[in-house]
Order: C-alpha cells, then structure tokens, then sequence
C-alpha cells in the first residue's frame, strides 16, 4: 500500500536545516532515518550551522515547519517584518510593506537558532539516528555504497544502502558521485558580486538601534548593504558588491577606506556599527552561485534535494523556503507512491526542477530591485500602482512578491505571472507621475484581457 513504510532505512547525507527537517518528516511516516553530518554537533559550541547570513522565513518554509509540528515553536524565536526600510543617501527612510495583507510578514531568524530547534526535535526521535564528524567522501551507485569518515577516530567505514538522499549543500558529496555518471547535466554560475558579513550591536540600553520589524536596505545601485534583526537587539548586516573594480571588495583593502567608504555611502548605518572596521578586515568574503542540474535521481538509489539539488542566491530569502518545500513535496511523493521508490524520486525531480530554476532565476533578477531599483522613482511608482492593483482586483491580481513569499503556487507560475503583471504595469505607468493619475479603466480592461482568460493547461 502506498504510504506504508516497508525499507530498511533511509539514509540522509547532510543534517543541515532541509536534511533535519526531511528526516523528522520521513520518521513520521514510520521510516527508521540515519542521517551522516560531516561538522560537529554545533549545539555544543563546537561547529558551525553553516553561513550565518540571517533567515526570513515565508509561507513556503513555515508550511514545511507546520507539517514538523515546529511552526509555532520557530515563531516563538522569530521576529516578524511587515516590510522593508529603504535608506537612501538623499532622503528619508521609506517603509515599504512587503503584502497587502496584513497577515503579510517575514519572520526573521538566525540560521544556527533554526538548526537548534531542528536538531533539539530529531533527538527525541527513535528511529532516527544521528551522526556527526561523519565526512562522506565517496557513493558508488553501482555498488550502492557510500564511505564514510570519522573525523573524531579516524577511521572510514564502507555501509551498503538502499536509498541515499544527498542534502549536503551546495557542494554536494551525493552530487559529485552523480556527476561521474552518463548524462548528468550540470552547470555552475557565479555573480560578479560577493557578500561579506557585519555586526550592528544593541545599543547600550539593549534595544535595537533601528526599527526590528523591518529588513533595512541602503542601495547604491551596484552594490548594497542590508540588516536583518535578532532577538538579542543586535542586527546582522551584509554588504554585497562586485569582487573587483574601482567599487568592490578588492579597492577597500584598507582601513582608511573602508572607513571613508561607509561614512560616504551608508551614513545613517555607519554609527551602529563600532565593529565595523575588525570586522571587515576578519570576516571572509563569500561568493554567490546558482547550481543547477538534472536528473536529480538515480533508480531507486540516490535522490537530491536542497542545495545539492539547486542552490540558488539569497535576494528572493527562498533558498531555505526552497529545500523546505522540496521536503513536503518529497513526502507527499512518498505518501502516494512509497514503495515504488524510483517513482517517487523520478516524479519528484521531473516535476520540482522546474520551479527550481524559475525561482533560481527569480532570484537574481530581484538583486538587481534590491540592490538599485527600489530607490528608482519610476519603479516606485509602479510598486504603488500595484499595491493599488491588488487592493482593486484582490482575486485576480497579486503581485509576484506576495505570490512567491506569501502563496504556495509553483514558482514557474508565479514567474509567469510575473511576466504579464510587468506588462500591464508598463502600460498603466507609461504616461503618469502619481499614482491617482491610474486610468482605472484602462486596468480593468488590461486585468480582463490578461489575467482571466484561461491558461494553457488549466482544467
């Protein structure tokens, strides 16, 4: 019967955040889960949860929370953001709600406080077990085995099994066994621009020094800084840019200039930031990339998901939204056609790798708003014009931001969506300064024509 557990073991390469969550998901279902982790338990202050760069949680990833049982917990932990604060070097702060609904909101939360809570429910889990300082460092499909090893002892162990779900990130163990085999097609593209990671502390009564409730952005068109809140009144900020240039990382190798680059271009961020120049100068820079790759299964033997499967740049936040939905279509797979486990992970990878590349591609395209035109007058124009759209046409008319962040549509829909709503709103702002000069006829007529017709596969 279809649903009904009836292997051995299922075994996970990765106990990142989607690797947890799969696993307490598949225990659920009755299935006994070993799960190999290459760092050590970071609970015990002696790894790393991975990049530290700060989460928003949306509709997407608290769903895959909910069928965990751990969406309220996580929202305990949680701030909440209605919207994003634009600090221009020319004006003032500017709020921009991220919804028209009020139920519209990001939870904010570090990456290590997610990968507690995730860990701290697979402890009390039976048949789950498992192991960290496991290194993976080799899968043999024809074999079906993989090697394993121990960090702490130092020695390799060779196990035999059945089904191997690779979610070990972007730089996938699973994935490299893969890529030895016919007919796996794979690609790697790096941004021009690379992120590095600072600190905004508490002010000295302990309270936040900016808005929390928000994600601040100071965008200067190539470049950009952002901060998101923590619990501890503190802010995570991060600065993206070019690599190289006469604006990059490489020209600010001093502490002169990075001094005089910030009190320049982010003036109002610059005294919240006392650390700023230690760390610059100590924290790494990191690259951005976008993996993609098919088939994501081999048989009935080895599957990706996450990252391995499709990392993607963080600019849409749906990186870990992403692999948390992998896991809850995962494990409605499973539920319908479990233990015919080649069909499972062929229609899970055929039927999810093309939202994977829509919000892929989604999520470089956003870079560019984030980064320059959200302080574009034009574009803000159109942003209010939309926000007015979808207040007028509630049922026919949701912005792309709210489909993907706060909606569970595939992703290549809401791309597609996407691609229409950019036509109407060129059409509406062509002529108009204000958005009270919106001809509402004309946006009924273009919302009727384009929006309601029926669409090619639709029942």
């Amino acid at each position: 019967m279809p649903g009904i557990p009836s292997d051995p073991t299922i075994t996970l390469i990765g106990a990142g955040l989607a690797g947890s969550l799969l696993a307490i998901l598949l225990s659920q279902r009755g299935y006994r889960v070993e799960l190999y982790e290459r760092r050590p338990d970071p609970r015990v202050g002696l790894g790393s949860a991975g990049r530290s760069i700060n989460l928003a949680l949306s509709t997407r990833g608290l769903h895959g929370l909910q069928q965990a049982g751990l969406a309220d917990a996580v929202r305990q932990r949680s701030i909440k953001m209605p919207g994003r604060i634009i600090h221009t070097l020319d004006g003032e702060p500017r709020f921009q709600p991220y919804g028209v609904n009020p139920s519209d909101v990001l939870y904010a939360i570090s990456r290590a406080e997610l990968q507690t809570l995730l860990l701290d429910a697979l402890a009390h889990r039976a048949n789950v077990h498992l192991t960290f300082n496991a290194n993976c460092v080799e899968v043999n499909p024809a074999q079906q085995t993989l090697t394993l090893s121990h960090d702490t002892t130092g020695e390799a162990t060779t196990l035999t099994r059945q089904h191997i779900i690779g979610t070990d990130g972007a730089s996938s163990a699973v994935r490299s066994a893969m890529l030895r085999m016919p007919r796996f097609d794979y690609s790697q593209t790096y941004l021009a621009h690379g992120y590095k990671e600072l600190t905004m502390p508490p002010a000295p009564d302990g309270a936040h020094p900016l808005d929390p409730h928000a994600l601040h952005i100071w965008p200067r068109g190539t470049y950009m800084l952002i901060a998101l809140p923590n619990l501890d009144g503190s802010f995570t900020c991060t600065l993206f840019m070019p690599f190289s240039g006469a604006v990059s990382f490489e020209a600010l190798s001093t502490p002169a200039a990075i001094h005089a680059f910030f009190q320049q271009q982010f003036p109002s961020a610059m005294p919240f930031m006392p650390y700023l120049i230690d760390d610059f100068t100590a924290n790494p820079t990191g690259s951005l990339v976008t993996i993609k790759c098919s088939p994501w299964h081999h048989r009935d033997h080895l599957l990706l998901l996450g990252d391995a499967a499709h990392a993607i740049v963080p600019f849409f936040g749906q990186g870990m939204n992403c692999a948390f939905e992998d896991c809850t279509e995962l494990d409605a797979y499973i539920a319908a056609h479990a233990p015919d486990w080649e069909h499972v992970f062929a229609t899970f990878s055929s039927r999810r790798k093309p939202n994977t590349d829509a919000i892929a591609d989604m999520a470089v395209d956003h870079y560019v708003e984030m980064r320059d035109r959200v302080a574009d007058p034009h574009f803000l124009l159109q942003k209010q014009i939309e926000q007015a759209l979808a207040r007028r046409f509630p049922e026919q008319y949701t912005p792309q931001y709210s489909l993907v962040t706060f909606q569970r549509i595939p992703y290549a829909q809401a791309r597609e969506q996407a691609r229409i709503h950019e036509q109407i709103l060129q059409q509406l702002s062509a002529n108009i300064t204000h958005p009270e000069q919106l001809d509402w006829q004309l946006a009924e007529r273009l919302i009727q024509r384009e929006l309601t017709r029926p669409r090619e596969g639709a029942p």
